[in-house]
């Protein structure tokens, strides 16, 4: 036997495996960046039309009038305005409220009165009229037992909406009824 010392043996790592991994990495983020612009199609805009039920309720085409202390205020976001459509032969009772009155989340609600209709003819107009427009109807009917809708859509304001459209009294040529919109505490 030898005792005589000996350097230690070498070894060396090559780093091309690695490098070979990585540049495989960015040469397949390349080529799906390239696919991705070449067959990318752009955002398209979804259109929907407003239904015009045969028999049913007309659109009022100018609702301010009937809601125009609801829309008297800047708190409602630009995607929930569409919101406020109106049947024709529609007058405010009086009565009018917003119960926070700019403290806290926006609240308002009109009573009003529409002519020559019945209660179903005035639920099944916003039925229609409001899911055309992207709300959501979530629940039907009352707690005391009077037709109701109520209605959600997520505002631009990063709040829910609600809108509620409950009849109060009807009778044979008239229903009297309660517009509500307003924002719901939590958020998006």
């Amino acid at each position: 036997m030898s005792d005589e010392p000996k350097a230690p043996l070498t070894t060396t790592t090559s780093l091309l495996p690695a490098a070979a991994i990585l540049g495989l990495a960015v040469i397949m983020l390349i080529v799906f960046l390239v696919i991705n612009l070449a067959a990318n199609q752009g955002v398209t805009k979804e259109t929907t039309t407003i239904p015009l039920v045969v028999g049913g309720l007309q659109l009022d085409k100018t609702p301010s009038a009937a809601l125009k202390y609801c829309l008297q205020s800047e708190e409602v976001p630009t995607n929930i305005t569409d919101a406020f459509v109106m049947p024709v032969r529609t007058v405010p009772t009086g009565g009018a409220n917003t119960p926070n009155s700019g403290a806290g989340d926006f609240d308002c609600y009109e009573p009003l009165a529409t002519s020559s209709t019945n209660s179903a003819s005035l639920i099944n107009f916003f039925n229609a009229q409001l899911e055309a427009r992207g709300w959501n109807l979530f629940s039907k009917g009352s707690s005391t037992g009077q037709p109701q809708s109520l209605f959600q859509k997520a505002g631009n304001d990063g709040f829910y909406w609600v809108v509620g459209v409950t009849v109060t009294k009807s009778n044979a040529n008239s229903v009297d009824w309660t517009y509500r919109i307003y924002q719901n505490s939590e958020t998006i």
